[in-house]
Formats: structure tokens, C-alpha cells, sequence
């Protein structure tokens, strides 16, 4: 008996082993999250001399989103087929002035009557806010974190430098593949694409189409190494996910046509909830408008500014396109269109009036951008009003995500952004009351302001920093001291704030009553200074370690064929296939 209860006891345990296995084995088929390999989880590189030819490359193992297993038995809040089309828009150094509704109010001439159209008739966002610069931007929108969490604080990803957004960070569409949607991007990357575990193909998105660097010739798709020390030539950077997309087909033809031309066909195509990221490089430099005599504004005699007009106008038509592809395809009435820019305008050829300050500046005129959401999803009473609840590029990861998708936020690191949906759709108060602008350690000044007092909770106002708490913006060793800039095209009409900016370690403003930050009150409000250098000092225990290494000449694109790609591998002349 003895025998029998044990033999049994073995084949009852033997038979509960293969049951385990058996479920085990069902629940990893059914439930598969993107994660890289374990072998190579940072985008922070571990070689210590870039500059050697001979140096190892970590082997890297990442699925691409387009390989990925089926999540449709991924459990959901709302079934996929009442899931809202999410489309994002981002124009590239967009001036707060270049868009019409802005402009219109101080006599501009640039017209973007699509825009001005889809801004009325939805949600304009009047209290928006983005970072001063492409990447950082990016890669803000990319992981709904500050760039104080990510080590991006420091200007923007060089095209030889060895530095993404960092692998271990879990991306919008990664979070939207989860929530059953079909994820794909066009136009300009810029979040970093040195290793292949870099590019957006692997980082989420089911397709990309489009280019990795900052910019390029509208037309050639090419690009020189610009400021990037020891990287040499002049490569093509058209990509199609992880190919070279066939420059025989491409060169010639205009990125904002040929961006567009592809978002229209995705819309067409796609039968699953659809997250469509359009990444414009218009209107960032080189000035080249369409070669279209429609888009000449003739009307304006500085040949910069008339190049930059025609480029913003192509793009407002361009916007048009994709909005009337949505409707002629049914898509519209479950589609949520969101416009943002990345950064301030660039003065060279954008305006930010009547702002102070510009592009790569902690101002208003850096950081402060033009955006709006339009869908028939918000109720009518919602619609047509602006809105001045705050709300941060951070804001749409988990707005997208938890808002719209009906996703979980699970698996991703603290995010510093909001959901931000019912702010915009029902016109509750937004749930953010404060902004992290940026902490840069790599912008410093070593005088320290006399009658600073020295704590250790309190952040030293010789870094470069910006916060906004409520109505107030604190604002440290800005380098660029700022300034009111008027459109060339409307010099006799406009004039500056008579206010003196010299430099000062300590600026103060009441955003709300003072927008244009022309009456510094820190002196007046030495109390208020208090508290947000606290606050600052509260965020900066919180922050990784800047990184931004050194540009390395094997990014050279007279190294690969003259083609830009991803130069970190060992395996580069993979990515260096043209793509057909």
C-alpha cells in the first residue's frame, strides 16, 4: 500500500509539472512586452574609446515592432475598435508668431488658414509648453519623462555623437502596441540612431519613413556633419524603416510632399486604432520652399523670411491633406488630431513676437509653443475655446496612453507628464500646476550672486534653469540675456519693450499678468525666489547625470558609402541596403 501511495504521489506530481509548464508556456505566448535584451539596456555606451576603429560593438538583440507578436489578447478598458485614431503633428522651429491666429493679432502676413480652421473650430492650447531645442523635445514626447531623467539636458543629439534615447526607457508606441494599436511614424527622428536598437522601427513604431539626423536638404535628403567635430562629408538620410530608402526614387522630391504623400497612404490602409506620429522637417532650415509659385510671398522683401512664409503655408496645405484623408476615409469622427512645435523659432528666419527670446533659450519665445487638439470626440460645448490650463510635451504620453488608448502606464519609469484628456475634452482644471523647463549643469557661470544665500536647499543659481510654478517663472543664469524680436516684414509697425536686459544670475515673472516678461519682480518678491529655488533644487536631487559624449569620426558618412546610418555597429553596411 505503501508502494501504490507513493507511485502515486509521483505521478500526481509529475502530472501537476506538465500543467505548470503546459500554462506557463500559454500565458508567454499570449502576453509578449518589447523589452531589449538584457545584453545591452542603456543607450549610455559602454566603450570608452569611441575614437578607435577596433573598438567592440555590444551586440544588440531588440525586436522590431513590426516582428512583434500579436497583443490583441492583451486585456484592455475599452474594445479596439471604438479606440480613437491618435494623430500627432510636430512642426519643426515654429515660431509663436508664424502661426495665423497669432500672427493676425499684430498685422502678419504669413497665412495658415488650415491651421487657424482646425484651431477654432477644436481646442487651442495657450498655455503650451515644449523645450527649447529639437531633441530634447523629442525625446520628452518620447518617454513622457523631463530631460533631467533621461541625461538629455544638454543640447540637442549631434549627428556623430554616440547618444539616444536612452534603451531603457519604454516609448509612447511601445505603451500603444500594448493597447492593441498599429503605430507608425514619417519624417524627422532626431532622438538618436548611432546603434540600430536606436532607430524608431525598434523603438516601437511598426513602420518609419523619414530622416534620423536634425536636418537635411529638403530636396537631396542630405546632410553634412555640421558642427560634429572629427566627422567628415556629406551623406544621404532617407530612411525607410531600417533601410536606406532608394534615392533614386526619392531625391528631388520635396520632404514635406513626400512626408505627407506616405501619412495619406498609412490612413488609407490601416484597418486597426491608428497612432500616426507626423514629425515634419518643415520648417526647420535650410530655407527652401516648394517649387510652387503659390507659395512666393512676394509681399515680403527679406528673401529669408519669403522662403521661411512659403515653407509654413505649404505645411498648413500639407496639414489640410492629411485632415481630408481622415475624412475620406471615415476615420475622422474617431480621430484625435493633435499640432504641436518642438521649439521656439529660430530668428534667423522665425518669429516669436511678441515673445522675448528664441529657440535654444529658456524664455518664453523658446519655450513656449503653438498647439491645439481638434476631434469630434470633444463634446461641441467643449469646442472652439482656448484653453489656458497648463499642459507640457511630457503630457501627451500618458494623455495618448491612459486617456485615449484606455492603455496601462505600467512597465514605463516615473513620467513627469499628466493625462491631460478630460482637461482638454470636458474643461476640468488641468492636473499640472508646475513645469521643469530643464536644468543644464554643462551651462554654468562661476560668480555666485552676492546676496545668494548658500543652502543646501536651495538650488545655486549659477546653472542654467527654469521652472514655472502657478503664474510664476523663475528663471537662472539664462546665457542669452533676451529680446523682443520683430518680423522683418513688419519693422515700421512694431516696436520693443523699452526695458533693460542686461544680464542678471535671477529672473522673476508673473507669467499670467506679464506673458512677455518684460518687469522682473525678484527683488520685489524675495520670498517667491525662495520657493522656486527650492523647488529647482527639489528637481535637481531627482536628475541623472548629463550625458553628452564626444562626437566620433566614425559616424563620418565618407565611411558608409556616403549614406548616414547607424555607425555604432559593426554590421553598418546592413542598414546601408537600399530599401525599394
Amino acid at each position: 500500500m505503501t508502494v501504490i501511495n507513493t507511485r502515486r504521489g509521483v505521478l500526481i506530481g509529475i502530472i501537476a509539472s506538465i500543467t505548470l509548464i503546459v500554462t506557463f508556456s500559454w500565458i508567454r505566448n499570449q502576453v509578449v512586452i518589447p523589452v531589449p535584451s538584457l545584453r545591452y539596456i542603456s543607450a549610455f555606451p559602454q566603450e570608452t574609446n569611441f575614437g578607435d576603429e577596433s573598438s567592440p560593438t555590444p551586440e544588440i538583440v531588440y525586436p522590431k515592432a513590426e516582428n512583434q507578436p500579436s497583443v490583441s489578447n492583451m486585456p484592455t478598458s475599452q474594445p479596439s475598435d471604438t479606440k480613437p485614431n491618435i494623430i500627432f503633428i510636430l512642426a519643426d522651429d515654429y515660431g509663436y508668431h508664424d502661426i495665423g491666429y497669432h500672427g493676425k493679432q499684430y498685422g502678419g502676413i504669413i497665412n495658415t488658414p488650415v491651421l487657424d480652421k482646425l484651431a477654432s473650430e477644436g481646442v487651442t492650447l495657450e498655455n503650451y509648453y515644449v523645450q527649447p531645442i529639437c531633441s530634447p523635445t523629442r525625446v520628452q514626447l518620447m518617454s513622457g519623462r523631463y530631460q533631467i531623467h533621461t541625461g538629455m539636458q544638454h543640447f540637442v543629439i549631434e549627428h556623430g555623437q554616440p547618444r539616444c534615447l536612452p534603451l531603457d526607457e519604454v516609448t509612447l508606441p511601445q505603451k500603444l502596441l500594448e493597447a492593441n494599436y498599429t503605430t507608425h511614424m514619417v519624417g524627422k527622428w532626431h532622438a538618436g540612431y548611432y546603434k540600430a536598437a536606436c532607430l524608431p522601427h525598434r523603438r516601437g513604431f511598426n513602420s518609419f519613413f523619414g530622416l534620423l539626423l536634425g536636418n537635411s536638404d529638403h530636396f537631396s535628403h542630405s546632410a553634412s556633419c555640421g558642427g560634429s567635430k572629427g566627422c567628415s562629408g556629406f551623406g544621404y538620410d532617407l530612411h525607410e524603416n531600417d533601410m536606406i530608402a532608394d534615392p533614386k526614387k526619392w531625391k528631388g522630391q520635396y520632404s514635406t510632399t513626400i512626408f505627407t504623400n506616405r501619412a495619406i497612404k498609412i490612413i488609407k490602409e490601416q484597418k486597426k486604432p491608428l497612432f500616426l506620429y507626423v514629425s515634419y522637417q518643415a520648417v526647420h532650415a535650410p530655407m527652401q520652399p516648394p517649387k510652387d509659385p503659390a507659395y512666393d510671398y512676394k509681399n515680403i522683401s527679406d528673401s529669408t523670411r519669403r522662403k521661411y512664409a512659403g515653407m509654413v503655408s505649404y505645411m498648413d496645405y500639407s496639414v489640410g491633406r492629411i485632415v481630408d484623408a481622415l475624412k475620406e476615409t471615415g476615420k475622422w469622427n474617431n480621430s484625435v488630431l493633435v499640432f504641436s512645435t518642438d521649439n521656439g523659432g529660430d530668428i534667423s528666419h522665425g518669429n516669436n513676437w511678441p515673445l522675448r527670446g528664441k529657440k535654444k533659450t529658456l524664455w518664453e519665445g523658446g519655450v513656449r509653443g503653438n498647439g491645439f487638439v481638434n476631434s469630434p470626440l470633444i463634446p461641441p460645448q467643449s469646442r472652439g475655446r482656448v484653453s489656458h490650463d497648463l499642459i507640457h510635451i511630457t503630457d501627451w504620453f500618458p494623455t495618448f496612453v491612459q486617456g485615449l488608448a484606455g492603455g496601462s502606464l505600467n512597465g514605463t519609469k516615473p513620467l513627469d507628464g499628466f493625462n491631460v484628456w478630460e482637461t482638454i475634452r470636458d474643461k476640468k482644471p488641468s492636473v499640472r500646476t508646475e513645469i521643469l523647463h530643464n536644468i543644464d549643469p554643462m551651462l554654468t557661470n562661476t560668480e555666485t550672486p552676492a546676496d545668494f544665500e548658500d543652502s543646501p536647499e536651495l538650488f545655486t543659481p549659477t546653472t542654467n534653469a527654469a521652472i514655472r510654478v502657478g503664474d510664476w517663472k523663475l528663471i537662472t543664469h539664462e546665457p542669452t540675456t533676451g529680446n523682443w524680436d520683430v518680423p522683418p516684414e513688419l519693422a515700421s509697425t512694431l516696436t520693443k519693450p523699452a526695458v533693460n536686459n542686461d544680464y542678471q544670475p535671477i529672473w522673476l515673472f508673473n507669467i499670467k499678468s506679464d506673458p512677455l516678461e518684460t518687469h522682473d519682480l525678484s527683488k520685489a518678491h524675495p520670498e517667491k525666489v525662495r520657493e522656486l529655488l527650492q523647488k529647482l533644487q527639489h528637481y535637481n536631487i531627482t536628475s541623472v547625470p548629463v550625458f553628452y559624449p564626444n562626437c566620433d569620426s566614425r559616424a563620418s558618412p565618407n565611411r558608409h558609402s556616403n549614406l548616414w546610418v547607424p555607425w555604432g555597429e559593426t554590421n553598418w553596411k546592413h542598414f546601408a541596403q537600399i530599401k525599394y
